[in-house]
């Protein structure tokens, strides 16, 4: 079996372009190149076999997904991504070259799309883990939080809801994995990013958050950091026609709660909404508005659906919940 050392070698380290890296993988540490006036955005992630995704992926579509996943976080902070890290844990007997070509191949084709460069990590001989560190940079003080929301302000989601969950549902029941749809399969292990959508709204959005653990969570931790709440119209929620068609009595509960969708949750100053709108309409942004942040009450309660109380059990997925 090959070492450590060569694993590393043969598939990871001249996987990528190095722009802005002063050195890379091959020493105890990578070291960057900043660029005056911007700030250096962290990001790490964790995928866990069984856990993130199926035991029936292949390498590739793991591979894929880790990137894909870590970059939406990059999106949600307005960021530009440039460099990152992979930690790989994996199962002696799961290290064959097949699997590590797949892997490496997985990793490349996602970097390049996102022009990253692959600077460092570590390989060890376990349960399969992946771990993924990204750097990004940032306008100083240009970054998007979640803590700056304010009553009246408009609620907006990009793309589709319910796509990940709807995903995972045909995959882990499909006997056949040509019976899942092509749409949901790509958007499982390679949901898109909105890492231009976030520096597009650096400028204009008062808080923003990628949508990972569902609309509803995800919108939960905005109204908390801003002490606000949020009222959602249900009828307004972007779900896509095969996945209603499909999964009529989920779809709903899916967008609400599902997870897995990696788009972008964001608010809005009323008076802002114009330009939004108008790049909606003009095709330069896949959003919709779902509803508005309404003033902090005492009611315990930061979502209204439709008027009515959110359902605590659709608060998305919590790895430490009972």
């Amino acid at each position: 079996m090959a070492s450590e050392f060569t694993f590393i070698s043969r598939y990871f380290k001249d996987l990528t372009g190095q722009q802005g890296v002063a050195l890379g993988i091959g020493d105890d540490a990578a070291l960057i190149n900043m660029t005056s006036g911007q700030q250096l955005v962290a990001a790490t992630d964790t995928l866990v076999a069984g856990v993130h995704f199926p035991s029936s992926a292949s390498a590739e579509q793991i591979a894929t997904r880790a990137l894909c996943v870590n970059l939406s976080d990059i999106a949600a902070m307005g960021a530009k991504p440039k460099w990152f890290t992979v930690a790989l844990t994996i199962p002696p007997e799961t290290a064959s070259p097949k699997w590590l070509e797949g892997f490496s191949c997985g990793l490349a084709s996602v970097a390049k799309a996102f022009d990253l460069a692959l600077v460092g990590g570590d390989t060890t001989a376990g349960p399969l883990t992946i771990s993924i560190t990204l750097l990004a940079e940032v306008p100083i003080d240009g970054a998007l939080l979640r803590s700056g929301a304010k009553a009246g302000d408009c609620i907006y989601v990009t793309g589709t809801l319910g796509d990940g969950a709807a995903a995972l549902a045909e995959i882990t029941h499909a006997g056949d994995k040509n019976k899942v749809s092509e749409r949901l399969l790509s958007r499982f292990y390679r949901p898109q990013p909105q890492v231009e959508i976030g520096i597009k709204l650096r400028a204009l959005a008062s808080a923003c958050i990628d949508i990972s653990d569902g609309l509803l969570a995800d919108l939960g931790h905005i109204c908390h950091a801003s002490n606000v709440c949020a009222e959602i119209n249900s009828q307004q929620l972007p779900i896509d026609p095969e996945v209603k068609a499909n999964h009529t009595q989920q779809s709903l509960a899916w967008a609400l709660s599902g997870g897995d969708d990696y788009q972008l949750c964001f608010t809005l100053p009323q008076n802002l909404s114009q330009q939004v709108d108008q790049w909606i309409k003009s095709g330069q942004l896949n959003a919709t508005m779902v509803g508005h942040i309404v003033a902090a009450n005492h009611a315990k309660q930061a979502i209204l659906v439709d008027g009515k109380p959110a359902n605590t059990m659709t608060r998305g997925y919590d790895h430490f919940s009972d």
